[in-house]
Parts: C-alpha cells; sequence; structure tokens
C-alpha cells in the first residue's frame, strides 16, 4: 500500500511478503498456483486503511508483485498488478447497513446571487434557475436531482454538472489545498424550454472517485457544480478557459457533496 503526497515520494504503509511456492521445479505448461494475503492485522489501527484513489495529489495504491527467482543461470522474473479497495470494514457501524437514500439540497440561481462579473444584458434582463440536486450519495449510486428554467432574457448555450475533487495535505505547520476537476457532464444542449423540469443524472468515475475522508495527513473531498452558460459572441474567445474560473457568461451553483460507500456497494476487485 502506497501514498504519493503531492511532489512527495510514495510513502509505503502496508508491506506483506509471503511464499506462495518453494524451491523447486515447475512442470511445463501453464501452472496456477493459488494463494491468498490478509491485508490487515488484528492488532492495527483500522483507520489508518485508506480505499483506493487517484487524484491530482493524492494517490492511494495497492499493488502485488510476484517475484520468481529462477537461479543463477536464468533472469528472475518479476511482474507488478494494481488491485483496487473499496473498503476493508466489513463489519464496520460507519457503513450503511442499507441503500442510502441521497440528501437533497435546493438550489436557486440568479444574477443576486453571483459573486462574479456578468455581461451587461444577463445583469440587466436577469434569469432564474432552480431545483434541487444530490449532496450526498453513494458511490455506486448517481448524483441526481432536477432543475427548471423559470427565466432567462438571454439565451442559454448549455447547463453542465461539474465534479470537483478537494485535495488537502498537511506539510509542515501548513495546510495546502488543491481543488481540480473530475468530470464535467452535459444535461442541457441549447436554449431549453422554460418551466420544463430536466434530470439530472451523473455517473461516478470509480478511480477517481473515494468516500469523503478526513483524515490526519490529507483529506479527500468534493464539491458539485451546476454551471449555465449563456449564449455570447464573447465565449467563443475562451473556448479553452479554466473550469474553476468564473466567466462573465456563466452562473453556477456549487455545493459540498459527500461521498459514502455502503454495504449494498462494497467489493474488491482486481485493475489493471
Amino acid at each position: 500500500m502506497e501514498f504519493a503526497l503531492l511532489s512527495k515520494d510514495p510513502l509505503t504503509c502496508r508491506n506483506r511478503t509471503i511464499e506462495v511456492k518453494s524451491s523447486g521445479k515447475i512442470g511445463s505448461g501453464t501452472s496456477e498456483i493459488p494463494f491468498s494475503v490478509n491485508l490487515r492485522q488484528r492488532d492495527e489501527n483500522l483507520e489508518r486503511f485508506y480505499e483506493t484513489f487517484h487524484g491530482a495529489n493524492i494517490s492511494i495504491q495497492y499493488l502485488a508483485t510476484v517475484d520468481i527467482s529462477r537461479g543463477y543461470l536464468h533472469k528472475s522474473l518479476s511482474a507488478t498488478m494494481e488491485f483496487i479497495v473499496e473498503s476493508d470494514k466489513e463489519n464496520s457501524a460507519d457503513l450503511q447497513q442499507q441503500p442510502l437514500s441521497p440528501e437533497m439540497a435546493i438550489f436557486y440561481i440568479t444574477q443576486d446571487t453571483q459573486r462574479h462579473p456578468l455581461l451587461p444584458e444577463l445583469k440587466s434582463g436577469g434569469f432564474r434557475v432552480t431545483g434541487k440536486i444530490s449532496t450526498q450519495c453513494s458511490l455506486s449510486g448517481p448524483i441526481s436531482g432536477e432543475l427548471t428554467v423559470e427565466t432567462s432574457a438571454v439565451p442559454i448555450h448549455s447547463i453542465d454538472i461539474q465534479l470537483f475533487r478537494v485535495e488537502s495535505v498537511l506539510l509542515g505547520e501548513k495546510i495546502v489545498t488543491e481543488t481540480s476537476l473530475v468530470q464535467t457532464t452535459q444535461i442541457a444542449d441549447g436554449d431549453v424550454c422554460h418551466n420544463l423540469t430536466l434530470p439530472i443524472y451523473v455517473i461516478l468515475p470509480r478511480l477517481l472517485t473515494c468516500p469523503t475522508t478526513l483524515a490526519g495527513p490529507f483529506s479527500v473531498e468534493f464539491k458539485v457544480a451546476i454551471v449555465i452558460s449563456f449564449q455570447s459572441e464573447l465565449s467563443k474567445l475562451h473556448k479553452k478557459s479554466d473550469a474553476k474560473t468564473p466567466r462573465l457568461w456563466l452562473a453556477m451553483e456549487t455545493l459540498l457533496l459527500e461521498l459514502v460507500r455502503t454495504k449494498s456497494d462494497k467489493t474488491t476487485r482486481l485493475g489493471q
């Protein structure tokens, strides 16, 4: 098990070595040697056992390496594969026993809720988008909800749901926090009909998400943003703008998103 934090070298937190076959000859053809490794020890602190996660600044990996020593006249063989751990607390009360009902937050987006400058026509003409979206959901379930465009003086170009991860690392006496975009899901293209309810349904990417984790040396949290892009000639000049930077033709609402593991979706599987 290895941690990679920002630019630091990976930290090996667990290392198990077992012999699956003693020295001797292996017959020609395909030979299968079954083995098993207990990643946990009863006397270990289970709170330090985290799920697989591949982030921008924090990475938690579990690697299995097989070494075959072939004597002095032959080169040794070695192969490494990552396996994905989703939960180690089989009997923990911390895991939800039943499928989780998403917690919903009601939102409304208008020209008055935006803290950044807007296009003059947006500021004067106004707009109002309302709806609800889940702020707590299972990792195996979607981010769900709905929204309605009630009014808009400027035609809408698109409506997107953006997922952000917030990674914080304790370095010395200060905490370094980085926010990065995980994925963008478009739920509307073009100027949508007013007063029409649009569904929100976003599948979470497995390797790029994990349960919301607040640990000692680091933390991994998530945010979800509803982003409305209005039609503007100015937007065509900034097609590759930073998703975290508000623009004159954008309106958005950002909410904290808690991701949890439930017993119904707990599994451990091999990955490439």
